[in-house]
């Protein structure tokens, strides 16, 4: 989706620059600006190691205001030790001086190479330059600026309205590889001028992350520099949307929808992938149950493998539930490749029915339908397939 049919909420600018962190000279930093400090609520990697923009940024969110995002691809500024953080603090006082802003309100982050110190001279040139270029109409430079492996940009939008007042989403993200649930290799920064009570923001975000972020694998690698941040300007000028009120169900729903299109975009766009598989579990005894088994699924190599194959061997798909950890009777399931039924009662249902599913396995995109016949437990997975091209682009990564 293009920026021109995005709505941008009111209050944000943005710009973007090549600043010589990548050797391509393709756009790598970028700056998303508030008018003013707004309300802001993030979640992070769970990754044990974590980058030194992430301890950064982490630490400043949690005072509940931002009104600045520095994004940089090309370097990660992680496992760079106490020099690291001195260069990360100093990524954002570059862009606290330009702005005349407090330094704890500008959130820093970086995607790249592991273990390479920043470039500190193509921010100690180019920040300042940032400042002056920011407009309405960057987002989507900073969209590319923050690819790495990604083919394309990644980018959606939602507009609701509120009595009469327009409110506007608008996200942005980036991964392709090193995606896993629990966050991924993925940078997200959304954006609305919704008026929101105190306290709704970041239990939005948390809803919506574990529905669309943390729904999604292409590698079951999880990055040291993941970070997905909400901001509300409060432009929008909509009566105050208030906890159990419609007004914040419309809300929520608008932000996972947001979310859950650039968790797909990601998914789609895994490297080397050429498929996006939606693994649905229905009938399992709990929803926990549903989701171990639509993980299993969705993170197996033999059954991505499979997938890129156009194999409809879903022998691979029943072993994957059966040892996921959830309750299963293999005598009870059942299993589908869109409306293609292959699996009954725990038993194939012969070649024709596996030639038929073949076919659905040569689309771009499709469903694997698993149902368990225990309970009323379902849960659902994104993921890709696996193919040569993954090898060849991690492979050469650093070179």
């Amino acid at each position: 989706m293009t920026e021109s049919a995005l709505s941008i909420p009111k209050g944000f600018k943005a710009a973007a620059c090549s600043s010589g962190i990548k050797k391509s000279g393709k756009l790598d930093l970028a700056l998303i600006c508030a008018d003013k400090p707004v309300e802001c609520a993030g979640v992070f990697t769970t990754n044990k190691v974590v980058a030194a923009p992430v301890k950064i940024t982490e630490s400043r969110v949690r005072q509940g205001l931002c009104q600045a995002i520095l994004v940089n691809s090309g370097n990660a500024n992680a496992c760079t030790g106490e020099q690291g953080l001195l260069n990360a603090r100093r990524c954002g006082d570059l862009v606290a001086e330009s702005l005349d802003i407090a330094p704890q309100l500008v959130a820093v982050s970086s995607t790249g190479v592991i273990g390479a110190p920043l470039p500190m001279h193509c921010f100690e040139g180019h920040v300042s330059d940032l400042c002056r270029m920011l407009s309405q109409d960057q987002f989507e430079g900073v969209a590319r600026a923050m690819m790495t492996t990604d083919a394309f940009p990644k980018m959606s939008g939602r507009c609701i309205s509120f009595d009469g007042s327009e409110v506007r989403l608008f996200g942005m993200a980036k991964g392709a590889g090193m995606i896993h649930p629990d966050m991924a290799t993925m940078l997200a920064f959304i954006l609305t001028d919704a008026v929101l009570a105190d306290g709704l923001l970041e239990d939005a975000l948390r809803q919506a992350v574990n529905s669309s972020f943390n729904r999604i694998t292409v590698d079951r690698d999880t990055s040291t520099n993941d970070m997905a941040l909400l901001l509300a300007s409060g432009e929008a000028g909509n009566p105050e949307i208030v906890a159990e009120s419609p007004e914040l169900g419309l809300f929520t729903a608008a932000l996972n929808d947001v979310m859950l299109d650039l968790a797909k975009m990601i998914a789609r766009d895994g490297e080397g992938a050429t498929k996006l598989v939606r693994v649905e579990v229905k009938g399992a005894a709990s929803e926990a149950d549903a989701l171990v088994a639509a993980r299993s699924v969705a993170t197996s190599q033999l059954v991505k493998t499979a997938f890129f194959g156009e194999d409809a061997n879903w022998g691979r798909i029943i072993a994957a539930v059966g040892y996921s950890g959830a309750d299963v009777d293999p005598d009870t399931v059942s299993i589908m490749f869109d409306d293609i039924m292959m699996v009954s009662n725990g038993l194939g249902l012969g070649a024709d029915q596996e030639t038929k599913a073949s076919e659905i396995l040569k689309k771009p995109e499709f469903t694997v339908t698993i149902n368990l016949a225990l309970g009323e437990g379902s849960a659902y997975y994104y993921t890709s397939d696996l193919s040569y091209d993954y090898v060849r682009i991690n492979a050469a990564y650093r070179t």
